[in-house]
């Protein structure tokens, strides 16, 4: 037998002839998904080959890694060790990427769930909205894209501190600073809630300031005026949410959010057409509904077992460190709100094309699907922002580069069958919102465009992820504001206003600002240290062990 080379004093693993090689003395207490594998299911093989080399005190277990075997048991410190090695065989690729698409799918298809339902939503109060007519859709579209998403990008972004922070902590097992962590981050939300109330209650002089006509900007502020209740729910709901996927609790979510939704719908049809309370009456069910969620994910995070190592009751020292914790706040909701805002600031440019109320209709229907693409899209991301925040707390950098591939290959498939059912089933989709013969039509011709922006989807909320995960925001706040706004909107106002493509002008030009993101978070991906990148976080975590919590910066160095 040939010699074997020891590379590390407890333990390490080497390919001998097809068969992976386990060091004796390694420990096998590690950690999938949260939970401790036991030696006993680890260690009892029936392949187990009794090979033994008396100058390196090697013994080669097989571990289901022969030519009969299945990766899927192993945990992440085995696969770390496995991805050291070079090179690979060819045969063992498959199984990899089976390991790693079962932990993602354990987390996105709730994460999908939770995502789509809680967008559907808005998008079924926009459904029910656009059957009381035209000027009624345009109203409640530029509340939702211009008040409602505002605000919504705010609170999304901010959250996405916590699923940085807490991500890095639950990996690290540093489980008691989480609940400090969500604690935080409602008082921070609740700060910005109060500020963005101002904007709600006096929607209908911001929407005339920026353009909109009066008739479109008084039913907006009908609209607007009934979702406040909506914004103080988004504080409280987009933290909780962040804080259980960090930990992989994702499944009690999505069981809430199907639950919610479908009552919302009875809700719905009942206050709109029953009680005929029209606008306001969905607007205020909307609210109603948001505000149910946010009770039962309370109720989960303060009865269930499962949070009890990470959420142990309020306390003050969610005041203690909240300065820090705000910048990187900060940075996170710059680099969402760049984001969100660029496609929702093409959709209020339409409202002062010739003829808004068509225009409105028609980009806002499919900005409507191109959204409902978005939260699938998000399920991925949030999955993939926990699989390398979870990867670089507990120091695999090789997992957690692997687990970009992966997740970035799936997306791009996903996004393929997408744009196939929407260019086939363009006309059906139109009239699901509306029977006005014209936008149908519009709407039709607009599809090939949602198709590209749909493909797009498959890649860049992926790596905005992987972004989120790594504690990049604040980089790619800069990139969000070159792409989106000094080349995107520029140059859909150009070809917008200037040319005879109007909406179609519009939509090119988020496009082209999208297409310059992708690219450019795709080159930061691929030239990323990913072992400089644990060195990152394991600073964090020991610059913050005297408080109990991370040390919730960003480093750009």
């Amino acid at each position: 037998m040939n010699k074997l080379v020891d590379t590390k004093k407890n333990g390490s693993f080497k390919i001998f002839n097809g068969t992976l090689i386990f060091r004796i003395s390694l420990s096998y207490s590690s950690t999938v998904l949260g939970s401790p594998l036991s030696p006993a299911s680890e260690l009892s093989r029936e392949t187990v080959h009794k090979i033994m080399d008396s100058e390196t005190g090697y013994q080669p277990l097989l571990l289901r890694l022969d030519s009969h075997s299945h990766i899927p048991n192993l945990s992440s410190d085995t696969i770390e060790e496995l991805l050291e090695q070079r090179p690979i065989e060819l045969r063992w690729w498959p199984q990899l990427v089976a390991w790693e698409s079962r932990l993602l799918w354990l987390l996105s298809g709730a994460s999908i769930v939770v995502s789509i339902f809680n967008y559907m939503l808005s998008f079924v109060t926009l459904m029910f909205t656009g059957h009381l007519g035209p000027l009624e859709l345009a109203g409640a579209s530029i509340a939702s894209v211009g008040i409602q998403g505002l605000a919504y990008g705010i609170m999304l972004g901010m959250a996405s501190a916590v699923q940085t922070v807490c991500g890095q902590a639950y990996g690290a097992k540093k489980y008691s600073a989480m609940g400090i962590i969500l604690q935080r981050a409602i008082i921070l939300h609740l700060g910005a809630a109060m500020i963005l109330t101002f904007l709600y209650w006096f929607s209908g002089s911001f929407l005339k300031a920026i353009g909109q006509s009066e008739s479109i900007a008084e039913q907006g502020q009908v609209f607007a005026r009934g979702i406040v209740l909506q914004l103080y729910a988004f504080a409280i709901s987009c933290p909780m949410q962040r804080f259980l996927q960090a930990q992989n609790i994702v499944n009690p979510l999505a069981f809430m959010s199907v639950g919610v939704f479908l009552l919302h719908v009875l809700l719905t049809w009942l206050v709109v057409y029953v009680l005929d309370f029209a606008l306001l009456g969905a607007a205020l069910t909307l609210s109603f509904s948001w505000w149910l969620l946010v009770l039962l994910n309370g109720l989960y995070i303060i009865l269930s077992p499962t949070c009890k190592q990470t959420w142990t009751g309020l306390t003050l020292k969610a005041f203690k460190g909240i300065w820090p914790y705000f910048k990187l706040t900060l940075a996170s909701a710059i680099m969402l709100c760049l984001e969100i805002w660029g496609s929702q600031g093409l959709v209020l440019i339409s409202g002062l094309l010739s003829d808004p109320t068509i225009s409105l209709d028609t980009i806002s229907i499919c900005t409507n699907y191109l959204n409902w693409d978005m939260q699938f899209m998000l399920g991925l991301s949030a999955a993939a922002s926990v699989r390398v925040s979870n990867e670089l707390g507990a120091a695999h950098p090789r997992v957690a580069k692997f687990s970009v591939i992966v997740v970035n290959g799936t997306s791009i498939l996903i996004s393929i069958v997408f744009c196939a059912i929407i260019l086939i089933c363009r006309v059906a989709l139109s009239k699901l919102f509306t029977s006005d013969s014209r936008v149908v039509e519009d709407v039709s011709s607009l599809t090939p465009l949602l198709a590209i922006s749909v493909f797009l989807n498959g890649i860049q909320p992926i790596l905005s992820g992987v972004a989120i995960g790594s504690g990049w925001q604040a980089v790619v706040a800069y990139v969000n504001l070159a792409s989106y706004y000094v080349i995107g909107l520029t140059i859909g106002c150009v070809l917008g206003f200037k040319t005879t493509l109007g909406v179609a002008g519009i939509w090119w030009g988020m496009i082209l600002g999208v297409i310059v993101q992708t690219a450019t978070l795709i080159i930061l991906t691929a030239r990323t240290n990913w072992d400089a990148e644990v060195e990152k976080a394991v600073a964090r975590i020991k610059r913050s062990a005297e408080d109990e919590t991370l040390h919730p910066l960003i480093d750009n160095e």
